[in-house]
């Protein structure tokens, strides 16, 4: 089949059957072997009732061709056999013909703020945002077809675990916890009776509920970077340069220093995960790459030299579609609107670069502050029909993403049997 053939607007009725989601409502539904909130979830659950999809064409992430009409037997979380020939089992949802395919990862996300605005996100009961408007929003996101997330940002380890044992429905979620950012960087999200910060002061709202970390030292990011693997962060993800959003520093800024990016790094790799970074501007890449970073968030206005620097390191590239379009996140602040009109004067020519040097480039939305944004998840994605063709956006989100999801090494929170 032609790749242009292969659905593209997903979350739309685009006529794909997502086979993760099935799995992943299942499991959390009730299956036989789901474990009691509070115990340990069993990491390979092989056991539990059995489902066939009929009569379905495969994509499976990686080629542009779909498989003959081929039948998909899943039992409880795992699929057990892929076969032309008729499978006898009670439960078939019939494909008729229609696309079978993996669910979604979305490469960076906020599962606390994607829907909640900035205001309320700085302010609200953590229990509200974490236990209502964020469980109500995993669900969601869920239900669009995205079944895996990498948490760029915010206090998701009580959702994730809530998610892995079966309380609440949504993505498999890699969390960061906190993002680690400089005094006046774009994380540093500091009410102005927050700041200055004094030996023994009790640490500001953002810091106490998880949202950001603040650090002015290799010896304190190494400190923090810690505290969030501690908590069980996946991944490190750091703000190495100015940012849109934040109102105290220009897009700019080349923030950290490379000894303090790479104390982050270290305690990461000692961990056998890595740490990602905020940047857009080259100066910012190419400090955060001479530490030893694995991936780059953002990066719209980069050069050529540095995008050709990216390919040779091997770097990932976590980019997204940024247009002055209806899916631009919230921004009141005229400041940060005129660096937003910066960023989207840069993607175009992002994803040519990245195509160009054939840069390993994952998928994300980076949502923000807005619940109709949340249900456009998809339809974002659909937006990478201008740099590439459907099949390859969709190996993009997913056996692309997997492999980015793949370097936090042994502390992978997803089980291997697990993987899509």
């Amino acid at each position: 089949m032609d790749a242009k053939s292969i659905p593209a607007k997903i979350g739309l009725a685009s006529g794909a059957l997502l086979l993760a989601v099935f799995c992943q409502v299942a499991l959390a539904q009730g299956d036989a072997d789901l474990a009691a909130p509070g115990a340990t979830p069993a990491p390979t659950p092989s056991v539990g009732r059995s489902t066939l999809f009929q009569n379905v064409r495969i994509f499976d992430g990686r080629s542009a061709a779909l498989s003959p009409p081929s039948n998909v037997l899943v039992k409880g979380n795992i699929i057990e056999r892929i076969s032309s020939e008729p499978i006898p089992v009670d439960s078939v949802i019939a494909g008729n013909g229609r696309t079978l395919m993996p669910g979604l990862i979305d490469a960076h996300w906020h599962a606390i703020m994607a829907s909640v605005p900035q205001l309320v996100v700085m302010t609200a009961d953590p229990n509200y945002l974490l236990q209502l408007l964020a469980a109500r929003q995993a669900a969601a996101t869920l239900m669009r077809g995205f079944t895996t997330v990498r948490d760029l940002g915010g206090p998701a380890f009580g959702l994730k675990r809530a998610i892995d044992e079966g309380v609440v429905v949504g993505p498999r979620i890699y969390p960061s916890g906190a993002f680690i950012s400089q005094t006046s960087g774009h994380g540093d999200g500091r009410f102005s009776f927050e700041v200055p910060r004094l030996p023994g002061k009790s640490l500001s709202y953002s810091e106490v509920v998880g949202l950001a970390a603040i650090a002015d030292s290799p010896d304190e990011v190494r400190l923090r970077a810690r505290e969030q693997l501690r908590a069980g962060a996946s991944q490190i993800r750091l703000m190495a340069g100015g940012g849109v959003a934040s109102p105290y520093n220009p897009i700019e800024s080349t923030q950290f220093t490379e000894p303090e990016i790479r104390a982050a790094v270290e305690a990461a790799e000692n961990w056998g995960t890595y740490v990602t970074v905020h940047g857009y501007t080259p100066r910012s890449i190419q400090q955060a790459i001479a530490a030893g970073v694995k991936c780059i968030d953002h990066g719209h206005l980069i050069d050529e030299p540095t995008a050709r620097l990216m390919a040779e390191k091997g770097m990932w590239w976590s980019l997204q579609p940024f247009l002055d379009d209806q899916d631009a996140n919230p921004l009141v602040n005229p400041v940060s609107q005129k660096k937003a009109l910066q960023v989207f004067a840069g993607t175009d020519n992002a994803y040519k670069l990245a195509r160009k040097y054939k840069i390993k480039t994952a998928f994300g939305t980076d949502i923000l502050f807005d619940a109709r944004l949340t249900t456009r998840q998809g339809v974002i994605l659909a937006k990478l029909v201008r740099w590439y063709t459907p099949a390859e956006l969709l190996k993009m989100a997913t056996a692309d993403n997997g492999e980015l999801m793949a370097l936090t090494g042994f502390i992978n929170p997803i089980p291997a049997s697990w993987a899509w």
